[in-house]
């Protein structure tokens, strides 16, 4: 069995491991504590760049939707425009294969291609392809106007048909100048939202960092505060034993101390008794002691 002193410094050992247990969980929560700041600090970064990047795709949808509706009116345009084309080659059959009017049937596929060039979205090689099919057919329109400059032109009474024709392709045109506006706009919206949604990207990564340090970290300081609870535990089971030790030990006493106040009594009444007797044996000089 420990002595007193043995018990004492059991104590004293369990209670320095618990105040460093106690110390290190501290310092570990400390340390979680910053990550977990970090980690929302980012989440709220993230969250006003997602407000941001709303607002960023609202405008750019907007003058998309903006744009298709000019594209949608050039179109129109131009399929009117082609009817017309198509509506002059009938009155004038044999005039059909003429030079003047393959010189307009050539602009407005030129147009046709530009406006695809302009407007749509394609491969580097589909671009290519376009591109030197748009040359080709801007040679040929330049071999057609030379041809002209040397032909007698046929006099047709179409003037207003042609006035027509051009109106309606520039205001076709005009359109067409919207639809590039408003698609530049809309990709200057769009490029500055790619570029968000990537440094988005970037936060949520370093945020998930963040959080995965934070756990870690707040395991180890729940493991610490675990063992420091069990040091205390042991600790007051300690503290308790030896307090009933201390109790039996004061028990003990106290009878001890008891029993020896009793025979102290009975030697005091014995010694009384005692002198009584002799008191009486001088006085009468015959006493008893049974």
């Amino acid at each position: 069995m420990q002595t007193s002193k043995e018990k004492r410094r059991e104590i004293e050992k369990a209670e320095e491991k618990y105040q460093l247990l106690i110390e290190k969980r501290d310092e570990l929560n400390r340390t979680a504590r910053i990550f977990r700041e970090e980690r929302d600090l980012l989440n709220k970064k993230k969250s006003d760049f997602f407000k941001e990047i709303e607002e960023l795709k609202k405008k750019r949808n907007e003058l998309v939707k903006t744009m298709k509706d000019h594209k949608q009116r050039r179109d129109e345009l131009q399929k009117e425009g082609k009817k017309l084309i198509q509506s002059k080659k009938g009155k004038r059959g044999k005039l059909e294969k003429s030079i003047p009017l393959k010189l307009e049937e050539l602009k407005v596929e030129i147009k046709e291609l530009e406006y695809r060039q302009e407007t749509v979205p394609m491969k580097t090689s589909e671009e290519e392809e376009l591109i030197d099919k748009l040359r080709e057919r801007i040679e040929e329109l330049d071999d057609l106007k030379k041809e002209v400059d040397k032909q007698e032109r046929i006099k047709i009474d179409l003037s207003n048909l042609d006035e027509s024709i051009d109106k309606i392709f520039e205001e076709a045109d005009k359109e067409h100048e919207l639809v590039v506006k408003y698609y530049g706009e809309s990709q200057k919206y769009h490029k500055k939202m790619e570029k968000m949604v990537k440094e988005v990207a970037s936060i949520v990564n370093e945020a998930n960092k963040k959080h995965e340090e934070y756990m870690k970290v707040k395991e180890r300081a729940d493991r610490k505060h675990q063992k420091a609870m069990e040091m205390l535990g042991k600790i007051i089971s300690i503290k308790k034993e030896r307090r009933e030790r201390w109790k039996e030990a004061k028990k003990l006493i106290e009878e001890q101390n008891i029993k020896a106040r009793k025979i102290l009594a009975d030697e005091k009444l014995l010694k009384e008794a005692s002198e009584e007797k002799i008191k009486k044996l001088r006085e009468k000089r015959k006493i008893s002691l049974r």
